[in-house]
């Protein structure tokens, strides 16, 4: 194969779209630093944050294929590669409203008494070393992700399989780093927005949110490449309908968190754990909570159950799609009930942050791609991924 042949260039008018988009969401976020402050940080807390987990989910993909073994993606990778470039502009995003809008966490001004507890929380929940914690969090991955990329980019040049072992040992730490630090950054940086209520579910359920939307979108993407690029020879049946059988997978591994951690706290019905639903299950809040787990599960479970729906490219994008605004309900849900007065807010700021979001997300994509040829032209393991179930 040819690098040359895998060249990427985005159509000029899907770039100027992608643009436009991107002005629009500068423009809204400018705007409403002056005339809605406190919903549009809210809403760069939540773009940033879903940004972050789309870069991670394809940063998590790429690893978690090298530690298995898994062969059969390689001809895909370069697309989770391009979107793990795109966590230093999410993180660009959290680290503002880490330095510039840190009121938004109630804790900022003290905890309330809290028992035995206060004491940790209170050492934890400082903002020096909360923001310090954010930043140890970004450098860590940001170092293995460029580690990562660097590695497989170096292989097209001289098709060495030491770069493969290489990327195997970087992915081994990069997924024990990830596990912890993404966990404890969830803790931190959404679950600490209500302090008074905590869950040891919620980083293991925060990551089934990241995984299912990064596949959505990894899913989208491919669909798209294998219409309008040079890989329409390269992505094929076979390889979506593993995609279909993942998101079908996670998906119900999303629910199952959902559940466990609803039913855990309902049965306990522990005051200070409730206070998170009770917010949730009452006024103008409860019917978005029910349309949340129809969106990540039950449309999704029965869209992709039939075996041949999962080979289907008009399915998978259209089951895609939703996991994806679900994802962003989802979010929506985690962040905005405490500063909305049991009235969710739709308007003007949260459409135009999210339009922001698409073209800054296209935007980074496109230069990612860029970057190096759409398929590892040199991987040793390359044809296997080509005659994959041929």
């Amino acid at each position: 194969m040819n690098a040359r042949d895998f060249t990427f260039e985005a159509k000029p008018l899907l770039l100027r779209r992608a643009q436009t988009l991107a002005v629009v969401g500068g423009l809204t976020f400018i705007a409403g630093l002056y005339l809605a402050p406190q919903r549009i940080w809210l809403n760069l807390l939540l773009v940033s944050y879903y940004l972050l987990g789309l870069a991670l989910a394809g940063a998590a993909w790429i690893t978690v294929q090298y530690v298995s073994g898994a062969h059969w993606s390689t001809a895909l990778r370069r697309v989770p590669e391009a979107m793990a470039t795109l966590l230093p502009i999410a993180a660009l995003g959290m680290i503002a409203v880490f330095v510039f809008k840190p009121a938004l966490y109630s804790w900022t001004n003290g905890l309330a008494s809290e028992g035995g507890a206060i004491g940790f929380k209170r050492a934890w929940l400082s903002l020096p070393f909360f923001r310090a914690r954010a930043i140890f969090y970004v450098l860590g991955w940001l170092g293995f992700i460029w580690a990562l990329l660097r590695t497989s980019r170096t292989q097209d040049s001289d098709g060495e399989l030491r770069h493969t072992h290489s990327s195997r040992r970087l992915a081994a730490a990069f997924l024990v780093f990830f596990g912890i630090t993404f966990c404890l950054a969830s803790f931190d940086w959404i679950m600490s927005l209500e302090p008074e209520w905590s869950s040891t579910i919620f980083g293991f359920y925060n990551f089934a949110g990241l995984f299912v939307s990064g596949l959505a979108a990894l899913v989208l993407l491919l669909v798209w490449l294998q219409r309008s690029s040079p890989m329409r020879n390269v992505i094929t049946q076979q390889h979506l309908h593993d995609l279909g059988k993942l998101l079908f997978g996670f998906s119900t591994f999303w629910a199952y968190l959902w559940f466990s951690q609803y039913m855990l706290i309902w049965y306990a019905n522990v005051p200070d754990e409730t206070v998170y639903y009770i917010r949730r299950l009452h006024g103008f809040w409860q019917p978005l909570f029910v349309l949340s787990f129809f969106l990540n599960w039950v449309v999704p479970f029965f869209a992709l159950l039939p075996r041949l729906n999962k080979q289907r490219p008009a399915v998978l994008v259209r089951v895609s799609i939703v996991l994806l605004a679900g994802r962003w309900l989802d979010l929506c849900l985690m962040i905005m009930p405490p500063f909305s007065g049991g009235q969710p807010h739709i308007g003007i700021w949260e459409v135009g942050m999210a339009a922001g979001l698409a073209g800054v997300f296209l935007l980074g994509l496109f230069a990612g791609l860029r970057r190096a040829p759409l398929v590892p032209v040199r991987d040793p393991y390359l044809a296997e991924s080509l005659h994959y179930h041929a």
